[in-house]
């Protein structure tokens, strides 16, 4: 039994951390050009912050099996073909929008509070 995730999705969860290392690098290299960089805008508040929405989301697609397979169907979609899938998916799926919008409010949240 092999407990290494398939590769597709290793390429996204390498995508997800680069993206959070990305951006607090992003966001440290703009903390130490202000002399005092807002409350709970460390590096550690964006982890735990991203741990969190990446815990509720995933929670929400295992309790939500079709958006679950529509998203997992997205694997190996070309960059394009992909974010207009899921652009028509949510548009046909306004209650869904709400959903994931609202998980991933958090992270928007810090964005706002910390540039």
């Amino acid at each position: 039994m092999s407990l290494a995730a398939p590769t597709g999705y290793r390429t996204i969860a390498v995508g997800i951390a680069t993206g959070a290392l990305g951006a607090a690098m992003l966001l440290g290299s703009a903390a130490i050009a202000v002399a005092d960089p807002p409350p709970n805008c460390t590096t550690a508040d964006l982890a735990g912050i991203s741990a969190g929405v990446a815990a509720a989301t995933s929670t929400y697609l295992f309790t939500h099996p079709d958006v679950n397979e529509f998203f997992t169907g997205l694997r190996g979609q070309e960059r394009d073909a992909m974010r207009e899938n899921v652009q028509n998916y949510l548009n046909a799926n306004p209650d869904v929008k709400a959903d994931l919008d609202g998980i991933r409010q958090p992270v928007v949240d810090f964005k706002d509070r910390c540039q």
